[in-house]
């Protein structure tokens, strides 16, 4: 069974940083692909960034330039820094882990950014 916990929320300023982590509990790791969502209250669930398990980011438009989605394959451990945090990137953000039919997302960690 997989599982994932986020932690690395809080609450900061605009133009503020936090780096969120997901610690995966999962065998061979190294092969899947994580990625970060994020739902905003009142919104749909949003991908935020996906990284490969070689290592490939991809980024949603409205976080180009501002996060970056990196991996630690040895500690099962997925990263996002945001950097320059506007109050529209305030919501609940989660990893997501897909294995064979299986889609698997951790409780989440409050993002808050004060105007």
């Amino acid at each position: 069974q997989v599982q994932l916990v986020e932690s690395g929320g809080g609450l900061v300023q605009a133009g503020g940083s936090l780096r969120l982590s997901c610690a995966a509990s999962v065998s061979a790791f190294r092969f899947y692909a994580v990625g970060w969502h994020r739902q905003a209250p009142g919104k749909q669930r949003e991908r935020v960034a996906t990284i490969t398990g070689g290592g490939s980011t991809n980024y949603a438009d409205s976080v180009k330039g501002r996060f970056t989605i990196s991996r630690d394959n040895a500690k099962k451990l997925v990263y996002l820094q945001m950097n320059s945090l506007q109050p529209e990137d305030t919501a609940v953000y989660y990893c997501n882990l897909v294995l064979a039919t299986n889609n698997y997302w951790g409780q989440g960690t409050q993002v808050t950014v004060s105007s």
